[in-house]
């Protein structure tokens, strides 16, 4: 069994916020106040309170793809990932957000879904 982890981040608008990590993939919000939000993200904890944005820069490279750096998801099994990116992929249907998934069959890399520069999910 995993120990949860707690991670923090700077957000620039909570009402956004929400709607990708509880709308979008559908995290349960918890505790919040007028300046953060926490969320259960996959049984971890993630805090995001509204202030200056981690600047990313395009400069891992994964695959034949470059990655913003820095960037972190979920580890997920195949069955769960697929279902999450057919419920991410039709909620994104209606938004301008740069977006892209795929399903690599390597060990090392099975899956990931991108959004702008927020990564949304990572499987094996």
């Amino acid at each position: 069994m995993l120990t949860p982890f707690h991670l923090a981040l700077n957000v620039g608008n909570l009402d956004q916020t929400r709607v990708f990590y509880g709308t979008l993939l559908g995290a349960t919000e918890g505790r919040s106040t007028e300046t953060w939000v926490d969320f259960d993200f996959f049984g971890h904890q993630l805090s995001l309170h509204l202030g200056s944005i981690l600047q990313t820069q395009t400069t891992g490279k994964v695959g034949d793809h470059m990655v913003p750096m820095p960037h972190f998801g979920i580890v997920l099994h195949l069955p769960d990932w697929r279902a999450l990116r057919i419920v991410w992929r039709d909620k994104m249907l209606t938004s301008s957000s740069p977006r892209r998934c795929d399903l690599k069959t390597s060990p090392a890399n099975n899956g990931r879904c991108f959004s702008g520069t927020r990564s949304a999910t990572r499987s094996r």
